[in-house]
Parts: C-alpha cells; sequence; structure tokens
C-alpha cells in the first residue's frame, strides 16, 4: 500500500504553489518588499516549510504573532527579518532581542519592557511603533501616539531601541469602497508623518495586508504583509477567486475511506438522526470529525469529493468522523475522500466549506489539527 494510501487523512501542502503565489503577490507590490506572514503555524500550513519557500521565492520578512512562533523560525533556524506583534506583559522581550527579531509597540508598557530587555541584554532592540488607525483592536491611538513617539525617541538617544517600522492594519480592505479605507490611509500617513518630524526614520513603513496588496496600491508603502492570500486563498469572494489574482490554494485535504456499507431506506444517520436514509443505498465513512477541524456547524452541508463526485456530509460531523451518501454508487475502503483543494479534480475548494459552515476560509484551513499530518510536497 502506497503512503498516501496508508494514513487515516493528510493534509498536502504544495510548496511549489507557494512560491508562485508570493512571486505573484511581489508582482502586485508595485516595488514595495513582502513579509510572509506565517503566525498560527503558517495559517494551518506548516510555518518552517512555509517560510523557507516564502523566502526561497522573494519574500524578506517573516510575520508572527506571538513571540514564541518567531522564536520557533529562529530555532529552526531561518534567518532574515522576523516580526512579532501579540505580546502581553513579561513576556519574552530578552530572548526576542537576542534573536535578531524586530518587536512591535503599541503602548507605553511595551516600550518599557523592550527597553527593560535590551539593556538585559546588552543591545539594541528593533522596535516597530504601531498605530492604531481605525481598527480599535492592538496599536496606539492617535492621541497617545505623540507621548509613545516621545518616549520612543529618547529610547534611540540612549541606544536602548531603533525604531525600524511605523505600522497599522486595516480594518475593511476586504471590501472593495468601504469608507474606512481611505479614513485609515489618511490617519496613517498623518501618524507617520509626526513620528518622522520627531526624528524617527523608519526603514519600513506598513499598511497593506493580503486584500490592500490585491485591490489598494497606494497602501503598499515600503512593505506589504500577505497572510491568507500567499496559501493560495481570496481574502474575501467579493475581491475575486483565487485564480483572478494568479493564485493557487497550497493545501489539500484529503482523507482514506474508512468502512463502505449498504444500508436499508430509513435508516437514520449520525447522531440525533438529523439525516435518513430516503432509500436503500451505500454509505461511506470519512474519518475525519471535529476534532480534526472539520466544522461541525458544516454538518449535513459540508462537500465531499468521493468516487467521482461531490457529496454532501450526510448528518452530524462527529468528533471523529463522518458519513456521505453515496447514494449508491460503489467505492471501496482505502478510496480517497477529498474535502478540499485546488479544484482541479472538480474537488470542492477551501471557500466552498466556509460557506457551508456560515465562516471565512481562512478559519477552515487553519483550524486543522494537529492529528492531521502536514504533507509537504514541491520542496
Amino acid at each position: 500500500m502506497n503512503e498516501k494510501a496508508s494514513l487515516r487523512a493528510r493534509a498536502e501542502i504544495d510548496l511549489a504553489a507557494l512560491r508562485a503565489n508570493v512571486r505573484a503577490l511581489l508582482a502586485r507590490a508595485g516595488g514595495a518588499q513582502l513579509m510572509a506572514v506565517v503566525k498560527s503555524d503558517a495559517y494551518g500550513h506548516g510555518a518552517v516549510p512555509c517560510a523557507r519557500a516564502a523566502l526561497e521565492a522573494g519574500a524578506t520578512w517573516l510575520g508572527t504573532a506571538t513571540p514564541q512562533e518567531a522564536l520557533a523560525l529562529r530555532a529552526a533556524g531561518l534567518g532574515g527579518r522576523v516580526m512579532c506583534w501579540l505580546w502581553t506583559p513579561g513576556g519574552p522581550w530578552r530572548e526576542a532581542i537576542e534573536a535578531d527579531i524586530d518587536v512591535s509597540v503599541s503602548g507605553l508598557w511595551a516600550l518599557r519592557e523592550a527597553v527593560a530587555a535590551a539593556g538585559e541584554a546588552g543591545r539594541t532592540a528593533r522596535v516597530h511603533l504601531k498605530a492604531d488607525t481605525g481598527l480599535g483592536r492592538n496599536g496606539c491611538q492617535p492621541a497617545d501616539w505623540p507621548e509613545l513617539v516621545a518616549e520612543a525617541r529618547t529610547a534611540e538617544e540612549t541606544g536602548a531601541v531603533r525604531v525600524t517600522g511605523l505600522w497599522s492594519h486595516f480594518a475593511c480592505a476586504d471590501e472593495p469602497g468601504h469608507p474606512s479605507i481611505a479614513a485609515q490611509l489618511t490617519v496613517f500617513r498623518d501618524m507617520v508623518a509626526y513620528a518622522e518630524k520627531a526624528g524617527v526614520e523608519p526603514e519600513v513603513r506598513h499598511l497593506a495586508n493580503s486584500p490592500a496588496t490585491l485591490t489598494v496600491p497606494e497602501s503598499h508603502f515600503d512593505l506589504v504583509r500577505t497572510g491568507i492570500a500567499m496559501y493560495g486563498i481570496s481574502p474575501s469572494p467579493e475581491l475575486g477567486t483565487p485564480a483572478d489574482f494568479g493564485l493557487r490554494p497550497v493545501m489539500t485535504l484529503s482523507a482514506s475511506v474508512a468502512l463502505v456499507k449498504q444500508v436499508p431506506a430509513g435508516h437514520g444517520i449520525s447522531y440525533g438522526h438529523h439525516y435518513t436514509t430516503p432509500s436503500e443505498t451505500t454509505l461511506a465513512l470519512v474519518p475525519l470529525g471535529y476534532a480534526d477541524g472539520i466544522p461541525r456547524h458544516a454538518s449535513g452541508r459540508g462537500p465531499v469529493l468521493v468516487a467521482g463526485r461531490v457529496r454532501t456530509v450526510a448528518g452530524r460531523v462527529a468528533m471523529d468522523q463522518f458519513v456521505v451518501d453515496l447514494e449508491g454508487d460503489r467505492t471501496e475502503p482505502g478510496a480517497e475522500a477529498v474535502l478540499f483543494g485546488p479544484g482541479d479534480r472538480g474537488e470542492p475548494t477551501a471557500e466552498e466549506w466556509a460557506v457551508a459552515a456560515d465562516t471565512i476560509a481562512y478559519e477552515i484551513v487553519t483550524r486543522i489539527g494537529t492529528r492531521v499530518p502536514r504533507v509537504h510536497v514541491g520542496a
């Protein structure tokens, strides 16, 4: 039996597609550098292999949410610029500074912890000041910006920090024409101008996420941060399909059929019997469930390619398995069931699963659990 058939399930990660996506995004970046965002284990795709592939394709920065994610990249031997932005008090500031990781600061407490850690490490911390230009999440409010900039400049003069970046994040870049896009651009330009007038000389100013990289060229500045688009998924169906932007989905999720059996008409399927067979039929058992990240909300709706046709999950998704009704068609145990992929073979896409589960494709790929091995191809 070949390796593919012997696995209960697998998430195949096409690194050649990822590299092509990075090159396609760089072509749209208008000369800006590209940060490959590999937070949350590269959106479920495997952080270290994806980071390496992105750097090979021309990315010059890697981005993570947590410092632990950034430190793991360094521990794996990845060089280049790495930035992380989601800090809490008492975080591993010194370890990050010693590992040459750029750290983000949104308030005075964080700046002061970075300064103290730089003193302990005996080296200068590389700091990006984050502005809240309207997302209302992380970032420094415009009213507090002068105080943060002033203290950062004082820290620069002592050699404790070097302000290497000024940045912010869009709220609605995935909604074409949303008025907040232009408003945030204006606020960002004003806050950057204030910091630069105060003497800050950033290496990079960055605002664009995946949707802005694709559709808001005036937001590219010195660096774009591409996450979901790098993995070949459109940030929003309103913006276009992956193919519209020259992108290809990187992950294909499949499983080996565990059981095939005939059942009579009127047979209840899975918990609660929310599905009952309308006639005598063939059932196939797919050994993936919500413990593997298959959304229970897609019960009765999730699409699966089995035995040459796209079927729908019959009844509830259970913790470890779900059932599809083959409607009399035949297959064998060990046959491949494809939940989503690029769509080349007629299989569903992650976006179709997102529609079935009333969520976004980001969640579909990032929630695939650790019981599902990542098999990287195209290295």
